[in-house]
């Protein structure tokens, strides 16, 4: 089923602190796993470089009374704390930095590649196309790249509380009353840390309109486009777009911050009040020494201080690290609740038949069957054409069986057990193929002809035999270095091929593995003529057919009738339904559908 599952659908952003405790925990233990040992130092040096800095304003009391009582030594012992603890906190200071930089720059790639590790682990692409997941991914893509920083923020915050404590002890030590200055710094606290939850709610409110402004300052500046984008006058118009919907992003957003501003500057003026209050309660009220005013306000000035570094680590921790990390950790689950049914083992080949049973399809967030009640059995060693009008579901049916969908109802087999319970990336292991939406891996010649089988792709002679297979040997011999040639002219050195030279490349990536299990080709020669296409399928059928005793099934999608007449079962779709199914003979003889176009299509070829 394509539905939200249960992992997707378990985190909210209104999630609040006890609920993200575990998450932040996760984070925790993930960033330990991944550094152990500079983890630990970075967060021991955090906690260490606080004890001098939080203790200066006792020995401002020191050198207070030192010098109201004409003690030399005091004076003396007070000026070398003062400056013990100032060099101290600025060696610690710097060393501390330098560990937490090695740290964020070596848990950065770890946090990274974990996001990608999870994202491509999903054996479906249709959080791809759920708005609900997109707004969630598009802002965890954002959070990703500063996720370093929430560790060094948790040692930092660490650090200040570590200073608030020592500071607090200070002032009680003049008179337990002044320990109230913590609560009237609660409240600034409390809205520091409720102030980005609010804030980012209001971001993932307006992130589908913050998505569409970057697309459309993407499709106004991207290369792949600019032709389109300038012959249409298209600029203008997508970066007025852009701008409204920015704005629309904008406008929740920026409510939101006013208010939360409100709040935080009346959390502070408490604290003000409070402040003030202690240093005439200290002069007034108990009549103090003046070593213990000095303490006052030298320990009530920094604890203002200590206050707001601390409520600015915590709500980057708030909407970072909270909310990160709990983005994060719905990541991992979602992905792993993806998996965890696989439990059956691909096949090493084919035996019996890949079989569709009922099976229907609508795309994420659509009420409209793509596919609908399809009954099908692809024979082991046969080639399989699939036909019919643009949007029957031929690329969707293709698209089931790469396990990029699951279906909506009904079920796959492979050999009589269910494609489902099969691992993905396994099962993707033993497909190949090409297809019509192909991607341009702009690498050297070879390596975009070699990803196609990662373990072969070395091979000059593998590569040079499926770009034979493909047609592409002559396009490799045409260019200046060969299959070491930078493939894109936005690189050193590199150069430009045309859009049929492309898909020459992309059909011959599709024909790198050997004996894999299912063979695509989805109109993967769109862009070449008639003559050179039938050609090349010709040419492949009959290997296709040599190596039938692999069990290897061939599927093929195209809309030229000259070439799927030489598969061995065609499959005509319409209407989301299949309507016939047979060899090229039998089509013919019942003189429906697939009779009909391809007889037009064998007219309008004839006549022109």
């Amino acid at each position: 089923m394509v539905a939200l599952s249960p992992a997707a659908a378990r985190v909210a952003p209104e999630d609040r602190l006890p609920a993200a405790i575990p998450a932040m925990w996760r984070a925790l233990v993930r960033g330990y796993r991944a550094e152990p040992m500079l983890l630990s130092v970075s967060a021991g040096l955090a906690l260490l470089a606080a004890l001098p800095d939080a203790l200066l304003a006792l020995w401002f009391k020191l050198l207070g009374d030192g010098v109201l009582a004409g003690s030399r030594p005091v004076v003396t012992l007070a000026c070398a704390l003062l400056a013990g603890s100032v060099v101290l906190t600025w060696l610690l200071r710097i060393v501390s930095d330098r560990i937490q930089r090695r740290f964020r720059d070596r848990v950065t790639i770890a946090l990274e590649s974990q996001v990608a590790e999870l994202l491509g682990s999903i054996p479906s692409i249709a959080h791809h196309e759920r708005p609900e997941l997109l707004d969630r991914l598009a802002i965890l893509r954002d959070q990703v790249f500063v996720l370093d920083h929430m560790y060094m923020s948790l040692f930092s915050t660490a650090g200040w509380f570590l200073r608030l404590g020592v500071t607090l002890i200070l002032l009680i030590s003049i008179h337990p009353a002044l320990a109230l200055l913590g609560a009237f710094a609660l409240p600034a606290v409390l809205v520091s840390a409720w102030r980005p939850g609010v804030e980012r709610n209001a971001e993932e409110v307006g992130a589908s309109a913050k998505r569409l402004a970057r697309h459309a300052f993407e499709t106004a500046t991207g290369p792949l486009q600019a032709k389109e984008v300038r012959a249409a006058g298209l600029a203008p118009r997508l970066l007025r777009e852009r701008r409204q919907a920015w704005e629309r992003w904008y406008a929740g957003v920026s409510a939101a911050r006013w208010t939360t501003a409100l709040w935080y500057c009346l959390g502070w003026s408490l604290f003000g009040v409070g402040f003030v209050s202690a240093v005439v309660f200290v002069v007034y009220g108990i009549s103090g020494s003046a070593g213990s005013v000095l303490l006052l306000l030298a320990a009530g000035g920094r604890l203002s201080g200590y206050v707001a570094a601390t409520v600015g680590e915590i709500g980057f921790l708030r909407g970072i690290w909270l909310d990160g990390s709990r983005r994060l950790a719905w990541l991992e689950d979602y992905a792993k609740a993806e998996t965890q049914s696989a439990d059956l083992p691909v096949p090493e080949r084919l035996e019996r038949a890949i079989r569709f049973e009922g099976v229907g399809f609508r795309y994420p967030g659509t009420e409209r069957q793509v596919l609908e009640d399809v009954d099908l059995t692809f024979e082991p060693g046969s080639v399989v054409a699939i036909v019919g009008e643009n949007g029957a579901g031929k690329t969707t049916l293709i698209k089931l069986l790469c396990r990029l969908y699951e279906p909506t109802y009904g079920h796959i087999e492979v050999d009589g057990q269910s494609l489902a319970r099969m691992p993905a990336a396994v099962w993707r292991e033993r497909i190949s193929g090409a297809f019509q939406d192909f991607f341009r891996f702009e690498y050297p010649a070879r390596q975009s002809i070699g990803v196609g089988d990662l373990p072969r792709m070395d091979c000059d002679e593998v590569v040079r035999a499926a770009a034979d297979r493909a047609g592409a040997g002559e396009l490799l011999q045409g260019l200046p270095q060969g299959m070491e040639t930078q493939l894109g002219p936005a690189w050193p050195g590199g150069v430009e091929v045309s859009f049929g030279q492309w898909q020459k490349l992309a059909l011959a990536r599709g024909f790198m593995r050997r004996a894999p299990l299912l063979m695509i080709l989805d109109e993967p020669t769109a862009a070449l003529d008639a003559e050179t296409e039938h050609a090349l399928f010709e040419r492949y059928a009959v290997a296709a057919r040599e190596r039938g005793a692999e069990g290897c099934i061939t599927l093929l999608v195209s809309h030229r009738f000259s070439t799927v007449s030489m598969a061995d079962q065609i499959v005509v779709l319409d209407g989301a339904r299949v309507v016939e199914h047979g060899s090229h003979r039998e089509l013919l003889r019942q003189g429906g559908q697939y009779a009909s176009l391809y007889t037009l299509q064998a007219n309008a070829y004839h006549a022109s």
